[in-house]
């Protein structure tokens, strides 16, 4: 089973993480910012994770905190998660439609964080998640999973489509990287032979 079970408790946030890769899909998360909870649902459905999040965070300040270290405990829990690589595809990618967007995901679990952002969000507010907050989630999460992300934006007018496509396009890139290839189940995906 490839699964992690994460609990992050710090001044600012306490979180407990359940991830299986191997799921269908099933989510319950609360992280108390509601914008936040239906982009982590629908990065759970399209990527066909079970994931459960729960966090009690600062939002009395703003979604600041809450945003990024849910993104550091997810990071974490797919690294733990996929162990030592092995077997995995690694590289992943996606172009995905939402209306009138349209944002392409690429995905390399290489061992090194990198994230390249080409989202140009319209507006600095959707309902009250600050937009900002999107660049912030890719770059906690890219670090602690150890993976090259790099979005880009091919069309897009409304922020909301615009985040939600990127979500969705993750989600999809990473189902594709992290499944195990036929034939090569006992093999790390590098020429150093190793990743981690």
């Amino acid at each position: 089973m490839r699964t992690s079970t994460i609990t992050r408790n710090t001044s600012e946030t306490k979180i407990t993480l359940a991830l299986n890769l191997d799921g269908r899909g099933g989510s319950n998360i609360d992280t108390g910012c509601g914008f936040l909870d239906h982009m982590l649902e629908l990065f759970a459905r399209h990527g066909r994770f079970d994931l459960d999040i729960k966090c009690r965070g600062d939002m009395h300040v703003d979604a600041h905190h809450t945003t990024e270290d849910i993104a550091i405990v997810l990071g974490r829990a797919f690294s733990e998660a996929l162990g030592d690589r092995r077997g995995i595809v690694r590289y992943g990618s996606m172009v995905l439609p939402m209306d009138e967007a349209l944002v392409l995901a690429a995905v390399d679990i290489s061992g090194r964080p990198c994230v390249g952002y080409g989202l140009v969000i319209p507006t600095e507010k959707v309902g009250e998640f600050d937009t900002a907050l999107v660049k912030e989630f890719m770059m906690a999460f890219s670090r602690t999973m150890g993976a090259s992300i790099h979005l880009r934006q091919l069309a897009g007018e409304d922020s909301h489509h615009i985040i939600e496509a990127a979500f969705k396009a993750l989600a999809r890139a990473i189902r594709i990287a992290v499944a195990l290839e036929s034939g090569y189940e006992d093999e790390i995906p590098s020429t150093k032979g190793t990743i981690v």
